[in-house]
């Protein structure tokens, strides 16, 4: 197969499974509603913890992270000759569906749970450095953005650090960390006013209605 096609229909195959978003899906059929109507209207991992607490957002975690797993390995199968430029398209095209699914009007999450099982399924050392400074980080500040975005930064970089002889892998995981930090750029805006809202694993009485 030719290089431009497979890694066309490994960013379409990518974009298609990245559609299948956690928080939507988990909302409508068990809350049978719409977790974009609550919090800060993000069809995000966040949101929905806030808004329905831990328990069942273990379960969009798996979706979330699954599909992103399932994408990157189906995708080797149209470039075996570079798995990891097949897994790196294919996340890419995960993280963009699922920000924005055009199954659910092109509004959905951050992708950075997205961004985390890209990691892991690439290069196990960039998810070991980039997972302990989100868990550390978060524990220490309960603010899951900026957790995030420090995590992103770790991943745009250690792919250069890992990969420098391959600018096609690190140039297109630099973008997917630029493009987190511009879906996040509210929370950087309220993180340095320190306006963040801090996040924990139980929801408050009166977060349902906020």
């Amino acid at each position: 197969m030719k290089l431009w096609l497979a890694l066309t229909l490994s960013a379409l195959l990518g974009y298609l499974f990245g559609n299948l978003n956690g928080a939507i899906l988990i909302s409508r059929l068990v809350k049978h509603e719409d977790v974009r109507t609550h919090g800060s209207g993000n069809a995000g991992l966040t949101n929905f913890l806030r808004s329905y607490g831990g328990a069942v957002t273990l379960i969009v975690v798996l979706i979330d992270f699954g599909k992103t797993v399932a994408a990157c390995l189906l995708a080797t199968l149209f470039l075996p000759r570079d798995p990891l430029l097949a897994k790196i398209v294919a996340g890419a095209g995960v993280q963009l569906g699922h920000v924005f699914p055009v199954f659910f009007g092109f509004h959905g999450g951050k992708g950075i749970l997205c961004g985390a099982a890209i990691a892991l399924v690439t290069d196990w050392r960039v998810f070991a450095i980039a997972m302990p400074v989100f868990i550390l980080l978060f524990f220490a500040t309960r603010l899951v953005s900026l957790a995030s975005l420090t995590a992103v930064a770790c991943f745009g970089v250690l792919y250069a650090v890992f990969y420098p002889a391959r600018p096609e892998i690190w140039i297109i995981t630099i973008c997917e960390a630029a493009f987190a930090f511009v879906m996040h750029r509210g929370n950087i805006v309220r993180l340095l006013h320190g306006q963040e809202r801090k996040t924990y694993f139980h929801r408050a009485k009166n977060e349902r209605n906020e």
